[in-house]
C-alpha cells in the first residue's frame, strides 16, 4: 500500500468532503506567490503549500532532494529524480500535514512562510513540454465521428481496433488553465462549394481529454514494454484540445490535423500523480479482436474518473453539457505509451500524451460539441435561452474531473478556457 493513500489520514488543514484536494491527493504544480518567483507547490483543500519554503527549512530532508529543485520555473527537474523520489516526497508531505504531526501544525512562523490561500497565487504551466502526442482512443467518439463523416455501417477504420491511433501535435501552444484562446483562422471549404475561403473558424469546438505526463526518458531506438509503461508516467491533467472543425475537414486529407488543432490546448495546473489514483483502478472495455502481444495488458489499467464539461456564456451561469468518464477509454495509457515507443521513438521527461476525446455511450456523455450537437443538426440549449452548435466568442469552457471512493475524492480542479475573438 502507498502510505500517502491511507484513507484514514486527516489533515490539520481544513478540507471539505467535496474538495478535490484532500490529504490523499498531494498534486504538484508551479505557482507564483505574491512576494516571490516561481516555485513548486502542492495543495490541500484551498491552501497552497510552497515546497521550496519547506525544503530550505529542513522539512523535506527525508527524500534527499536538493531544495533548488523546488525553485524552478518548471517541475521537469524534480520529476526527473524518479518514481522512488516522487513516492518518498508524497509520503513525507502526507506525514507532515497529518493531523497528529505537530512539527508544522504548531509552528505559526513556518506556516506563514509556506502556506498561502489558493486565491493569492498565480498558477503557471507545470512542465516544459518537449513533445505532445494526441491519441484517438475512445471507441464511442471514434464511432460517432465515423458515422457522421463516413458510412455509418463502417464507422471505424480497419486499423482502429488494432492500435492506438495518434498524431504528433504542437507542444508550444499548450497553455495553462485560465489562458484565453483566440478564434483561429484558416481555409474553410463549405459543403457543395467549389473553392475554399479564408477566415475565422465557424465551428470552434472543445475536446474533453485527460493527458498523462512522462517522468522518465528513453534512448532513441529503445522501446517501453507495456508491462513497464506505468513506471514512466508521473501523473495526469485535464486537457481541452480545442479544434476548428471546418478547417479540419478541409485540411486533414491526407496527413491529418494541422492548423485546426495547433492554435491552443489548455491543461489543468495541478498534476495528479498516478500513485494518488491507484485506488481508483477499474477494468477497461473488452478489446476485440485480440491485440498483438506488445499491446497485451494484465489487470486493471483504466481509472474511474468522473469528467464534466460546463459552458458559461457571457453574463450567464455555467451549465453542464457533458458528463463522461475516463474508464470508457478503449486504449489505456500503458498501451498508448508502449505503442508510441515500439518503433524506437525516444521520450523525454515532461512530454504530454493526451487521450483523445472521451465520449461515453449516451448523448449526454459525448465529449465534444461536434457530437453533442451532432454536426450542428441538434443545437444544445443553454439556460439563458441561447443555443450552441459550436463555441461562440465570449464563451468559457470549464472542465472538471475527480475520482471518488465514498471516503474521499481525488480531483484535478479545473481546466478553464475563454474563447476570444479572432485577431
Amino acid at each position: 500500500m502507498i502510505k500517502a493513500n491511507d484513507p484514514e489520514l486527516q489533515s490539520w488543514i481544513p478540507v471539505g468532503r467535496d474538495s478535490d484536494f484532500p490529504l490523499q491527493n498531494i498534486p504538484f504544480g508551479i505557482v507564483v506567490p505574491p512576494d516571490g518567483g516561481p516555485r513548486a507547490a502542492t495543495r490541500i483543500g484551498d491552501t497552497v503549500i510552497d515546497l521550496y519554503s519547506l525544503a530550505v527549512n529542513g522539512l523535506l530532508d527525508g527524500p534527499g532532494l536538493d531544495p533548488d529543485l523546488f525553485k524552478r520555473e518548471f517541475l521537469n527537474p524534480l520529476i526527473a529524480t524518479g518514481k522512488h523520489s516522487w513516492r518518498a516526497l508524497r509520503d513525507r508531505l502526507s506525514d507532515l500535514f497529518s493531523s497528529g504531526n505537530p512539527v508544522l501544525r504548531d509552528d505559526t512562523v513556518l506556516q506563514a512562510s509556506a502556506l498561502m490561500p489558493v486565491s493569492s497565487v498565480k498558477m503557471l504551466l507545470p512542465v516544459a513540454v518537449g513533445d505532445y502526442t494526441d491519441f484517438y482512443s475512445s471507441i464511442e467518439h471514434a464511432t460517432n465521428v465515423g458515422r457522421m463523416f463516413r458510412d455509418p455501417a463502417h464507422a471505424l477504420l480497419p486499423n482502429w481496433r488494432h492500435l492506438p491511433v495518434g498524431y504528433h501535435g504542437r507542444s508550444s501552444s499548450i497553455v495553462v488553465s485560465g489562458t484565453g484562446i483566440h478564434r483561429p483562422k484558416g481555409q474553410i471549404k463549405a459543403e457543395g462549394g467549389d473553392w475554399p475561403v479564408f477566415g475565422p473558424t465557424r465551428r470552434l469546438d472543445f475536446e474533453l481529454e485527460v493527458a498523462f505526463i512522462t517522468g522518465r526518458g528513453t534512448e532513441l531506438g529503445s522501446s517501453i514494454p507495456v508491462t513497464e509503461a506505468e513506471d514512466y508516467i508521473f501523473g495526469l491533467v485535464l486537457f481541452n484540445d480545442l479544434s476548428a472543425r471546418d478547417i479540419q475537414t478541409w485540411e486533414y486529407v491526407p496527413l491529418g490535423p494541422f492548423l485546426s488543432k495547433n492554435f491552443g490546448s489548455v491543461i489543468s495546473p495541478w498534476i495528479v500523480t498516478l500513485d494518488a489514483l491507484e485506488p481508483f483502478r477499474v477494468a477497461g472495455p473488452t478489446q476485440e479482436p485480440e491485440v498483438l502481444p506488445y499491446l497485451k495488458v494484465q489487470g486493471n489499467r483504466n481509472f474511474n474518473i468522473s469528467l464534466e464539461v460546463f459552458i458559461q456564456a457571457e453574463r450567464a451561469d455555467a451549465y453542464r453539457i457533458c458528463h463522461s468518464n475516463f474508464h470508457y477509454m478503449y486504449w489505456n495509457m500503458a498501451q498508448q505509451l508502449a505503442h508510441q515507443t515500439v518503433n524506437g521513438c525516444n521520450i523525454r521527461v515532461g512530454d504530454i500524451y493526451a487521450s483523445g476525446t472521451i465520449s461515453g455511450p449516451e448523448p449526454g456523455s459525448y465529449g465534444s460539441m461536434l457530437e453533442l450537437a451532432w454536426k450542428g443538426t441538434k443545437p444544445v440549449s443553454l439556460p439563458d435561452g441561447s443555443t450552441r452548435t459550436f463555441l461562440e466568442d465570449g464563451d468559457t469552457v470549464i472542465m472538471r474531473g475527480f475520482a471518488d471512493n465514498g471516503r474521499y475524492r481525488i480531483g484535478f480542479g479545473e481546466a478553464v478556457t475563454r474563447i476570444l475573438p479572432a485577431i
